[in-house]
């Protein structure tokens, strides 16, 4: 058998303006690649990314008829595609190409030691054209889509996706765990800067998704379980047991109007009352009812008074039903941080210290007290209400990042006191005032000129008078340089936004990342912002980080594109680099499937009676943790086989070129 010949590497160095080029010199680079083993042309650019630095690339492919080609740049995270497509153009396997990232693992990481960083970028392209010199071609494979879409979670941003999907005529499936859809949104009063009714605006969305031919939504109904891969995804869907036939309820609400069971309403965070059957606000979509098991006493008095419409169901158990669909988009919204925890601010232990989103249901028409700021303790009208900002934001101790929203919906709550309250003065604790979007700032000037007043310092804690009830506020005026006291009749804590507590679990059913704040994790934070690790799920809203109703709306929108694509196309390709068994030496020990983190290897039983470990290259993404891991070395990785690992090792090891 003749030994294959090494490939005829092209080695292309990119400036990446002075990225690289400020730090290592790259002639000397380039003179440097000449001299390794199986280089035949070395070459640089300004931006090799650039049309003519790609042009450079096809060109060579050509004329020194080259069989691999290595691009000396930035993170292949960024460009490996850019490159590949540039490849393919000249007429190679867009696969025998090798990327060495000596942007961020060289010039930038070392950039005070110039020396160094040469040093450095020499082996890493020593390494990449050792192994270049071995690449062989893979062929992508195209796998069949189902055609529609499921979005998790309704609010607005799973209400603004699934629209803009079944407008486009892909059958959407839109999940959502509470009895109505709208989420945050919908608890809302007034929206910043406009001050727009948020229901005004929310409502029609959502009553178009009620009414949407190609939308069938599901409320009350959790994802209990994810199988497949992009464009053939199994999800399995618990509805819960509503206790109310859906199809038979004209919510009408007969039935909760004799429940003697009352309890406090989570909608309303508590400050309001409901019955155990119940809708959890007047607007809600879909107006049906529900039966909350878990305060239900069995009375029966809700199926007695409706009598022949026959709609109540006690002994209703929850059901599975499973749902194909070729993509997903998540839009699991968020959770506001438990407060109670700064207990400096006495949250939880004063009756008048309320949080951001108790405030919006006070001052809400539809709250419970239909629209009136009242204090807690004794339901009297507030004279002087202090706005605490930054509440569990941008603290060491409790969040580090900003919740981007905290600033304009306290200057919206001023601004609502002042409307609706003359004579009550908003005091305004802040760190500085972060005014990003469009007309913000000038929302921020119309408060200060209507009156509120505003404090430049932390708050360091709260004193309650337990005679009045009345709150000791102690602070640090920045600007003065002063400490300052102030006496509040309610204090509002603007809480940061935080992920939803289930949102962890529904990750891990997902399969995808979550960055360090513990938000999803994007594919890439600028270039792809709606995609995740896992092809085929897509990201929108406060799930992926907090944002105000616009961006929402706008990555929303984005996402809906972005998941559409392979639905669109019929098909999706798959990257060729995955995981190969050799049925000679797999002893279907069944290690590998334990390990695999994307759940791509299951063991089939063979007729002999033997098992073996099968992978699905619709999921494994190559990462390498089974071939690691089987005893026996029966997985073989495709594109990084053990002859080009090992030289790139002898590469570092034993050095080469001049």
């Amino acid at each position: 058998m003749t030994e294959k010949k090494p490939n005829r590497v092209g080695v292309f160095i990119c400036h990446c303006g002075t990225n690289i080029a400020g730090v290592i010199p790259i002639e000397e680079l380039k003179a440097y690649a000449k001299t390794l083993p199986n280089v035949v042309h070395a070459d640089n650019y300004t931006y090799m990314c650039s049309t003519p630095g790609q042009e450079k690339i096809r060109t060579a492919i050509k004329e020194q008829n080259l069989d691999a080609v290595v691009v000396a740049a930035c993170s292949p995270r960024l460009h490996e595609p850019t490159f590949r497509k540039a490849s393919a153009a000249g007429g190679l396997n867009m696969f025998i190409f090798e990327m060495a990232n000596i942007r961020e693992q060289s010039s930038w990481i070392h950039m005070k030691e110039p020396e160094k960083a040469t040093q450095k970028a020499k082996d890493i392209i020593r390494m990449s054209v050792a192994r270049a010199s071995l690449l062989e071609p893979l062929d992508t494979k195209y796998i069949p889509v189902e055609k529609s879409i499921m979005v998790i979670g309704a609010g607005v941003a799973g209400i603004q996706a699934s629209l803009e999907i079944a407008d486009s005529g892909i059958t959407t499936y839109l999940i959502e765990k509470e009895p109505s859809i709208g989420g945050n949104m919908s608890r809302l009063d007034k929206t910043f800067p406009t001050l727009d009714c948020s229901q005004c605006i929310l409502t029609p969305k959502m009553v178009d998704v009620d009414r949407h031919p190609n939308i069938k939504t599901m409320t009350y109904c959790e994802v209990e379980k994810v199988d497949g891969y992009i464009g053939n995804f199994t999800v399995t869907v618990r509805k819960k047991a509503r206790g109310v036939k859906e199809a038979d309820c004209n919510g009408c609400g007969d039935c909760a109007a004799v429940c003697p069971v009352t309890k406090g309403n989570e909608f309303d965070l508590g400050l309001g009352p409901r019955k155990a059957i119940y809708v959890p606000f007047p607007q809600a979509v879909p107006l049906k009812y529900t039966v909350d098991f878990n305060s239900c006493i069995k009375c029966e008095l809700c199926v007695k008074k409706c009598g022949d419409k026959n709609a109540i169901d006690l002994n209703m158990k929850d059901e599975l039903v499973e749902i194909k669909v070729g993509t997903i988009v998540v839009a699991a919204g968020f959770d506001l941080y438990e407060i109670e925890k700064k207990e400096e601010w006495g949250y939880g232990r004063f009756d008048n210290v309320i949080t951001g989103m108790q405030f919006e249901r006070f001052i809400n028409a539809s709250g419970p007290t239909g629209g009136k700021l009242i204090r807690p303790s004794d339901g009297q009208k507030p004279h002087n209400v202090a706005f605490v900002l930054c509440a569990g934001s941008r603290d060491q101790d409790a969040n580090p990042y900003c919740s981007r929203v905290c600033c304009m919906y306290s200057l919206k709550h001023a601004h609502q006191i002042m409307e609706k309250m003359p004579g009550v003065v908003p005091w305004l604790f802040y760190m500085d005032i972060r005014a990003f979007g469009k007309a913000y700032e000038e929302f921020y000037y119309r408060i200060q000129d209507e009156g509120a007043k505003f404090v430049r310092g932390r708050v360091s804690y709260i004193e309650e008078d337990p005679a009045t009830k009345n709150l000791i506020v102690h602070a640090e005026d920045t600007l003065l340089g002063t400490p300052v006291t102030l006496e509040a009749d309610v204090v509002v804590l603007a809480s940061a936004i935080v992920p939803k507590a289930t949102t962890e679990l529904l990750r891990n059913k997902l399969t995808i990342s979550r960055s360090p704040d513990k938000f999803l994790l994007e594919a890439h934070p600028k270039l792809n912002p709606f995609s995740t690790s896992t092809d085929g799920i897509f990201l929108a809203g406060c799930c992926q980080g907090p944002k105000d109703i616009p961006d929402t709306v706008a990555q929303a929108a984005g996402a809906a594109a972005a998941a559409q694509v392979p639905i669109n196309q019929g098909k999706v390709a798959l990257e060729p680099i995955a995981a190969k068994v050799s049925e000679e030496l797999c002893a279907g020990c069944g290690i590998c499937e334990a390990q695999c983190p994307y759940k791509a290897i299951s063991m089939v039983s063979l007729a002999d009676g033997k098992r073996r470990a099968n992978v699905n290259d619709a999921m494994c993404k190559g990462c390498g943790t089974c071939g690691a891991t089987c005893p026996g070395g029966a997985i073989k990785m495709q594109h990084f086989t053990t002859p080009q690992i090992v030289a790139q090792i002898d590469a570092f090891l034993l050095g080469g070129g001049q």
